[in-house]
């Protein structure tokens, strides 16, 4: 009889085991915790700005002031005058370039010439072109550009 209690006990907890197990409360999906978002990184400092700079005018002549600035505008000239080209600038620039082409009536080149702004406001640069002999009689054109770009054309003649 002993054997048969153990027998009994056994299959008792079994049952009881079964049955524990079959009453268990299902689990639920645990749900993921949502995913850590980093926060975006701060943005990096703005830099300014590009400096902006502009042609605001050119005009010819054959003389020039302290300032560099044409005294006279003129668009005709003697073979032996200096012609001056007065480019007037506003804006602020460092390291803009200001480049000058003048060509004869083929097209040809008679000079360029490029010069470094580092400005706050408003200034002039003087470009100027001559010739011990004279230049010789013809339409000329002086063209400026700022950063590549073109700021103007004017024409001109030498009688």
């Amino acid at each position: 009889m002993k054997q048969n209690r153990t027998a009994y006990a056994l299959a008792a907890a079994m049952i009881g085991t079964v049955a524990l197990v079959g009453c268990k409360k299902k689990e639920e999906p645990v749900a993921a915790p949502p995913a850590v978002v980093e926060p975006a990184p701060a943005p990096a400092p703005m830099e300014p700005a590009p400096a902006v700079v502009s042609v605001t005018g050119v005009t010819l002549g054959n003389a020039v002031d302290a300032e560099q600035k044409v005294t006279t505008a003129a668009t005709t000239f003697a073979p032996k005058d200096t012609i001056y080209a007065s480019v007037a600038t506003d804006g602020a620039a460092n390291g803009a370039m200001l480049a000058s082409k003048w060509t004869f009536q083929d097209g040809q080149t008679v000079s360029e010439e490029t010069k470094t702004l580092n400005t706050t406001g408003p200034g002039v640069a003087t470009f100027s072109i001559s010739k011990p002999d004279g230049l010789p009689a013809g339409k000329y054109k002086f063209e400026a550009t700022l950063n590549g770009t073109s700021a103007g054309v004017t024409e001109f003649e030498v009688k």
